[in-house]
Parts: structure tokens; sequence; C-alpha cells
């Protein structure tokens, strides 16, 4: 009987990650599922990971959606048959012992007949009172739009929101009135302006990214010297030529080209002359890593998350622009794996996405550079004896001061400056 039966248990899922939240169930309980299905989501404090099943068969489940789990604790299990099998196979084993299978109270009632009810679906809506448990990508459309997931007309299996009902939902909505979870102005309001029936503050447990988030961060500014050097770029000619090759770049490679690639292809051949800002302190070690795993900051509704780009130094102009859309896709959808977070040397953030226009980055532990890209704005400047208007961006480049020096942090956003200012040097390799 064992071997009819798998045991889906939570995996091994990242260097110093032990423990994860089980956001929902894919799958309702008692449901039939095939080899390789995504039948549950667990979220760490870097990622979501879909756990697939690794048979065919009757699903059972042993958790319940946001309990916490460790590395090896047993999910669910897979029964072999098509919806009639028992979930919990310890019962058939020990029919007239009921106290034997004491930690699963299920098996007290006859198993085959659970299967058996008008229809298992209407079960997993466990509460009309508790919150729904959204996937990644249904709980970002939810909080960039301001949606109540209690409005949401739910047409998943067991009652599951899915995108296509957010989508539909946020199409619906006349306006978005709700500013998101990061925002409370409400609460800056003089009490006395707030109606005794209105709402008040909202308290929101901070999920595990955010805790994670917070945690780095604070470790960063109590572990290493950050220093911050800034330079300002003239955009004009590598616009110019994003301008004239876009279209034939995106047919030849199928993917827009973006200043992203420029800069990330003008960080890795500015290493070569300042190695520094790719290596990082381990104890009283200083190591210069000699490939460069590039992280892409960028901004999803659950926090900020920095996919890494694989050995970034290999890859031409439209390599860097595949992967790094590729990453900022999955980052986006709640799809990135812990992997996929893991093992950078060097961070870029674009700020000017949102329209900043200078900020000092932090850094992310235990890289020792990170550089800030920025709003790009017509100003004035001059040229030679003449005062002309340029496209132009500051740039800021943080970094840890016990590894790298300021003249060092210079000369790597001049290196940086010199070829965007002049594409044709990354050509060149010059």
């Amino acid at each position: 009987m064992s071997a009819e039966v798998v045991t889906i248990k939570v995996p091994r899922l990242a260097e110093s990650i032990s423990e994860a939240t089980l956001v929902e169930w894919l799958k309702p309980d008692g449901s039939t599922v095939r080899t390789d299905e995504p039948v549950a989501t667990l979220e760490t404090d870097k990622a979501a990971v879909e756990i697939v099943a690794d048979s065919s068969g009757v699903l059972s489940h042993e958790r319940k959606a946001g309990e916490v789990v460790k590395v090896g604790d047993v999910l669910g299990r897979i029964a072999a048959g098509n919806g009639a099998a028992p979930p919990a196979p310890a019962a058939a084993a020990a029919p007239a012992a009921p106290r034997a299978p004491a930690p699963a109270p299920a098996a007290t009632a006859p198993p085959a007949l659970a299967p058996l009810a008008p229809t298992p679906a209407p079960a997993p809506p466990t509460s009309p009172s508790a919150p729904p448990v959204l996937a990644p990508s249904v709980r970002r459309i939810v909080e960039e739009r301001g949606l109540d997931p209690a409005r949401i007309a739910a047409t998943g299996p067991g009652g599951r929101i899915l995108k296509e009902d957010a989508l539909r939902a946020a199409a619906e909505a006349p306006a978005p009135v709700a500013p998101g979870p990061a925002a409370e102005p409400a609460s800056a309001a003089p009490p006395a302006a707030i109606a005794p029936d209105a709402a008040g503050d909202r308290v929101v447990p901070m999920s595990r990214i955010r805790l994670r988030i917070a945690e780095r961060l604070v470790q960063a500014q109590h572990t290493a010297a950050i220093l911050t050097t800034f330079n300002e770029i003239d955009m004009s000619r590598v616009m110019d030529v994003r301008a004239r090759h876009k279209d034939a770049f995106e047919k030849r490679h199928g993917v827009k080209l973006g200043f992203m690639s420029f800069f990330a292809r003008a960080c890795v051949q500015a290493m070569v002359d300042v190695p520094a800002v790719n290596a990082e302190i381990r104890g009283t070690d200083i190591v210069y890593h000699g490939a460069v795993h590039l992280g892409i900051a960028v901004g999803t509704p659950r926090g900020l998350v920095v996919p890494v780009v694989r050995d970034a130094h290999m890859l031409d102009l439209a390599g860097l622009e595949r992967e790094v859309g590729r990453m900022a896709a999955r980052a986006r959808d709640g799809q990135l794996t812990p992997q996929d977070l893991s093992g950078g040397t060097f961070t870029i953030t674009n700020g000017g996405v949102y329209g900043s226009l200078l900020s000092t980055p932090i850094l992310n532990p235990p890289q020792s550079a990170i550089l800030g890209m920025h709003k790009i704005e017509k100003r004035p400047v001059v040229d030679g004896d003449a005062v002309v208007v340029r496209p132009m961006m500051y740039v800021a480049l943080s970094y840890d001061h016990r590894l790298i020096d300021g003249e060092q942090a210079v000369t790597f956003l001049v290196r940086v400056k010199e070829r965007i200012e002049d594409p044709e040097r990354m050509l060149l390799a010059v």
C-alpha cells in the first residue's frame, strides 16, 4: 500500500531558508492531480515557490493554507486512483484500531465516503469570515488597484480568486480609492476630523519578504561603511542609438532595446578597471569574483526583490535585455525561486522609472557596491563655450568604504559615464 501513496513534502528551498508559509492550495482536497501539475504555493522570505505533484492520483491536504511549514514537513499526500482512493492510507492499514491514526482525525470517518460527497468543490471555502488566500499574481493586482478581495467574484476551484477575476474586477472598478497597504494617509488626519464610524488605522502583518527586506537593510547599515558618490551622464548618444536601432533590434532579437542593458554592459566593462566593485569582504579576506552575477532591483507589490542575471559578463546587449526582461517579469508575477535571488555580486537599481531624480541606494549584502540610475531630464549644460540643453541622468554609486576607496568609486563611475556617452566604446571594449 505504501508504494501507492506519494508524500508531498516541503523541499529544500535555499541556503539559510528553513521555513515558508503555505500561501494556498492550487488544487482542492480530494481532487485528482496529474504528474508535474502545480498543487500548492509556498512563500519564503525571498520568493514564492510552486509545489508540483510527483505523481498522478488523488490529493489530500495535510496542512492548511496560511500555516508556517519547515523543510521536510508533510504538506499532503497523493494516492493512486482517480477520485475514489482514500486521502490517508494509514486508515486502511488498521481499520479495527481507530486510535492508531490519531494524527489524522479525518480517518475516523469512512475515508471512502469523503470523495463520494455530492461535490468536493464547495468544501475548500473554509469560512466566510476568513480572508481569502491569494496567489502572488492575484495579490499583486489586488494591492496595486486597491481592490477588496471579498467583493471579487471568484470563479476558480473551491471559490479561489483567479488572476482573470482580479483583472475583471479592476476593469469594472470606477476608480482606485484605496491607497494600498504601503500608504495610510487617513492616520495622518487629526482624530477630530474622522467620523466615529469611519475606518481607522489598518494593521497588516508584514509578509515574510518584507520582513527579510527590513532585516537585510538594517544589516547593511550596521555592518558596512556605506558611502555614495555621484556623477551625471549625457544620454544623447545612447538615446540616439536606441531610437535608430530599436525596431531592427526587436525584430532580430525578439526583445525591446532599453537603457538597462547599456548600463549593465558599461558596468561589466568598468569592472575590468576597478575589480573591487565586483568583490566582497569575508571575515578578514577580500574575495574578487571571477564572474559578474548582476542583480537587477525590481519593485513588486510585496516589496523590492533583486533577481540575478547569471554570468552577465558573458552576455551581449541582446542577451542582457532578454535576461533582465525575463527576470523582471518573473518577479512581478511572483514566480521567482530562491535560486533566482541568490549569488549576486553587483546590483543595479533604477529609481528613474518612478520619477526619482537622485537617491542614495543601500547595499545588498554581501555585495560591496550598487549603482543607482535615475530619471532622464533635460538640463542646461556647458559644451565648450556654449550652453546647450541635453538629456541628463544622475547616477549614484553606493559602496562599502572598507573595501572601495573614493578614487576607485569615482573611477568606476567615470568609466561607466564614458561608455554611455560614447556607446561605440562598448563594442570595442575600450
